[in-house]
């Protein structure tokens, strides 16, 4: 089968321009891979790191705490599943140190 891509896929399509060129890539691994429902998780944690970092910028520090709380646990249940999460990581551990409030 011909591996998929932005223009023979409507989910790669989509969500290429809006998201980061590492995420993206980890999306067109997943998807190539058959695993468009880890994909679609990976979109989720992506929305809720920037909806973290959004957050804390307006000092909204008990919803950034529930939305990295829930990140956390997507990040984990991707790891279990055996992905490549490190990009995801690097950004956790980023808004962590931004936001000390927030752990």
């Amino acid at each position: 089968m011909a591996k998929r891509n932005s223009k023979n896929n409507d989910f790669l399509n989509t969500h290429r321009n809006s998201s980061s060129p590492k995420i993206y890539s980890l999306l067109l691994d997943l998807v190539n891979d058959d695993r468009e429902d880890l994909a679609k998780i990976v979109l989720k944690v992506d929305y809720l790191l920037q909806y973290t970092s959004n957050a804390i910028k307006q000092r909204d520090y008990p919803e950034a705490k529930e939305a990295i709380e829930k990140a956390r646990e997507r990040i984990d249940s991707l790891k279990a599943e055996n992905v490549d999460v490190e990009y995801l990581e690097y950004l956790y551990q980023g808004i962590i140190k931004n936001c000390k409030t927030v752990k």
